[in-house]
């Protein structure tokens, strides 16, 4: 299971690699393996018997932070999901991108994402999935802006990663309060203590916190404002991303934690509320749009309400259903994706103003759009399956119940009438969407290119969605026994057990449907007669102008406090850092007792050391006195060799010899940097400017005085010293303890320094590189 998951993350680093022939074979064909292999794995577990399997990998073991994976019905429908729809838009891609295109970048950010999802839906340690979480922020942030030339996409990824971090942020937050409340890491772990974290303090914080996290990343109103400008990127993205995968990480992190929260009232309010809103609003929205992923955006923005919407509602009826559409909609929804960018592909265009009559001209993809189109819609037909999902949704709304309070019992009663309001614009996009694009009249002069059927093969990943859609409509129960009653019971916390039926007799459900398609045909009909009525609502009130606004605030805002600080000055810097130092170190010092003046164990004061620590203070004022630029060097130098002269009286000749050293290639450089030394003018400094200088030196020499002393005499455990002694020999096979410290002991933090110093270098080669070539310009 840990291969499956990091597979695509190893495979990304071979990806630029393997791109270099991407002119002799695309790229997409030589990992597409991949995300195959996974599903094939995964779906090996798919059965009436599945039993949950873990797997772990150390990371941080003395911090409880380990790569636990654990394996339910859950985490194996959202596995298959990310895995299968991953190969079908691998597939789809390589006939989408040509080899012009940066293929080695796609497919990197592509497996980064389809590696942090899988580890998203499989962590049972909360910080691994943090971990995941963020990358999959990253990763999508890097594919939504893959066309960085231009400025929409360059906007739209800017916009998912404020939002979503701002979520994940939030998600952290609430996660490690839940690691303190429960003292564990684990997600199982956690839910077994439930009733623990309900009676909590601190249960309305992670509450809100981790509703956060997942209303950002599942775009729920008012947070769904990023995901119709995460259009901009290449349609297999979106297919993938905005209707299979990253945006039900929210859904994921909901019903992953539902357990905690079964029974709570706070939690069906927001949830239900905010589920049933988004809902209602995003469908309505999408009618407005002309763009077909625009359309496609709402609907998925709408769709994602409806499934939150049910994890609220918390009822096994209502628990089923989620995550049954949650299959339905990836079948549906990415067929369509991909079926607008076939069209944009072979038109030229996705302004369904400008489109119309397609049908005669891409029979096949019309074909397809009918049945991705009509089931998104709810339409009762048996072999689509978005209409047995919608019935369950409807059954759902009208059983709710086990909650006390005025405002909950109109909640319950509203649930039904919005969830009907915010269907019928869902059939009505559905219909605009499908005979917008494909009926009508067609004008060739509207489309920059002339449109003919996608290939075959870019046919066939649409094509095997729309056949789930058909073959789970058909035969509806066929993933009933072995895959959603285990990935329903695992969020219920028990048993689910519900047979799927077409036709359940007359009642609400059925009338609720019939409401739903006969006004939402007559609003179709008629949409040129009411569709003004956007002018009024939303009218110019938007969410997208409150995040521009933030944005621009947030800018000036930024520009007016680095502009404070940023002077230009050296001295200014000096100041802010010292004092900003001096001040809080000093306080902590003050308020814990931390200035420990013990001089029991210290040795005596020779007469020796009195006169070299006189000449060093003495030189150092000096140094700063100077009237001439050679010096002020050696003056500068003298500081250094009695520095080291201490270390010999110490007993510590290694450290005098590598600070004879250092003293020295100090003071050659400056020598040689002589000539590019600025002239020393005379001091024409203020009264008040000097006594600043004076009071930030005295104020910094004495904190790191009184550091130096109560360190030396504060022991909270048992000096390291001694196990360095006495294992010198023994383990480092050397008698120099200094050097087997440095060199074995310490050998990675030896290692990163020289790799802190490599870096420098290569940055300081860069800088003369760059200013030879402006030089040569």
């Amino acid at each position: 299971m840990t291969l499956a998951i990091f597979a695509p993350l190893l495979i990304a680093i071979l990806i630029p690699f393997l791109s270099k022939w991407k002119h002799r074979i695309h790229t997409g064909w030589l990992i597409l393996p991949v995300p195959l292999a996974i599903f094939i794995y995964f779906l090996q577990y798919v059965g009436a018997d599945f039993q949950t399997a873990t797997s772990t990998l150390s990371w941080v073991p003395s911090m409880d932070i380990t790569f636990s994976f654990y394996l339910d019905g859950l985490s194996l429908l959202f596995a298959l999901l990310i895995s299968g729809i991953g190969t079908l838009v691998v597939l789809y891609s390589i006939y989408y991108l040509n080899h012009k295109e940066r293929l080695g970048h796609f497919y990197t950010y592509l497996y980064i994402f389809m590696s942090s999802m899988l580890g998203v839906v499989l962590s049972d340690n909360v910080y691994a999935l943090y971990t995941f979480w963020e990358f999959t922020s990253l990763s999508s942030f890097l594919l939504i802006g893959y066309w960085h030339f231009k400025e929409r996409s360059r906007y739209g990824a800017l916009k998912s990663m404020m939002i979503t971090v701002f979520g994940g942020l939030s998600m952290l937050a609430g996660l490690i309060i839940l690691t303190v409340v429960t003292e564990t890491t684990s997600i199982q772990g956690m839910i077994e203590q439930s009733d623990v974290i309900v009676e909590s303090a601190a249960f309305p914080f992670i509450l809100v916190f981790l509703i956060l996290g997942a209303f950002t990343k599942s775009a729920q109103f008012p947070f769904h404002i990023w995901l119709p400008d995460a259009m901009e990127a290449p349609t297999p993205v979106s297919a993938y991303l905005h209707s299979a995968t990253m945006v039900k990480a929210g859904i994921y992190l909901i019903a992953r934690f539902s357990p905690i929260f079964e029974g709570v009232p706070s939690f069906f309010i927001i949830v239900s509320i905010f589920g049933i809103t988004t809902l209602a609003w995003a469908s309505y929205m999408a009618v407005r749009q002309t763009d077909l992923k625009a359309i496609l955006a709402f609907s998925t923005i709408s769709q994602l309400g409806m499934i939150m919407a049910m994890l609220g509602f918390g009822t096994s009826a209502a628990i089923f259903a989620a995550v049954f559409h949650i299959l339905n909609h990836a079948t549906f929804k990415g067929s369509l994706f991909m079926i607008a960018g076939i069209i944009d592909h072979e038109t030229g265009s996705r302004d369904i103003r400008k489109l119309g009559g397609l049908m005669t001209l891409m029979p096949i993809s019309a074909t397809l759009a009918i049945f991705g189109t009509f089931s998104m819609a709810g339409v009762p037909l048996p072999f689509l399956n978005g209409f047995y999902s919608k019935e369950m949704f409807f059954g759902a709304t009208l059983e709710l119940g086990g909650y006390t309070g005025s405002f909950v019992e109109t909640l319950i009663i509203a649930i039904p009438w919005v969830a009907v309001i915010g269907s019928i614009f869902t059939f009505v996009y559905s219909m605009y969407l499908f005979f917008g694009t494909f009926r009508g009249k067609f004008d060739e002069s509207a489309v920059p290119q002339k449109p003919h059927e996608a290939p075959l093969m870019m046919l066939l990943p649409p094509a095997i969605l729309v056949l789930g859609v058909i073959i789970i409509g058909i035969f509806p129960n066929i993933f009933n026994y072995s895959l959603l009653t285990h990935s329903a019971a695992a969020i219920y916390g028990e048993s689910v057990s519900k047979e799927i039926y077409f036709w359940h007799g007359f009642g609400w459900p059925l009338y609720m449907s019939m409401i739903v398609l006969g006004v939402g045909t007559l609003l179709f009909l008629t949409k040129k007669y009411w569709e003004k009525i956007y002018i009024v609502l939303p009218g110019k009130l938007s969410f997208n102008r409150v995040y521009d606004w933030m944005m621009k605030r947030l800018e000036t805002s930024s520009e007016k406090i680095t502009s404070f600080y940023m002077t230009g000055s050296l001295r200014h810097y000096m100041i802010m850092i010292l004092v900003s130092i001096f001040a809080i170190t000093g306080y902590y010092l003050w308020i814990s007792d931390g200035v420990n003046f013990n001089f029991n164990d210290v040795a005596p004061i020779t007469a020796t050391e009195v006169i070299v620590a006189v000449i060093m203070a003495i030189a150092a004022i000096g140094t700063t006195m100077a009237k001439n630029r050679i010096a002020a060097i050696l003056i500068l130098g003298i500081v250094g060799y009695g520095l080291a002269i201490l270390f010999v009286l110490y007993s510590a000749p290694d450290l005098a010899l590598t600070q004879l050293i250092v003293e020295t290639v100090t003071v050659v450089l400056f020598l040689l940097c002589f000539y590019h030394l600025p002239n020393l003018t005379k001091s024409e400094d203020t009264l008040t400017t000097k006594g600043t200088n004076l009071f930030v030196a005295l104020g910094y020499g004495l904190l790191m005085m009184f550091i130096g002393i109560s360190a030396y005499n504060t022991t909270f455990n048992e000096p390291i010293s001694k196990f360095f002694i006495e294992n010198t020999y023994k383990l480092g096979g050397g008698d120099n303890a200094v050097n087997v410290i440095l060199v074995d002991f310490r050998g990675i933090d030896t290692l990163f320094e020289v790799a802190v110093l490599f870096s420098a270098a290569l940055a300081i080669y860069a800088m003369i590189k760059l200013r030879k070539n402006k030089e040569a310009k």
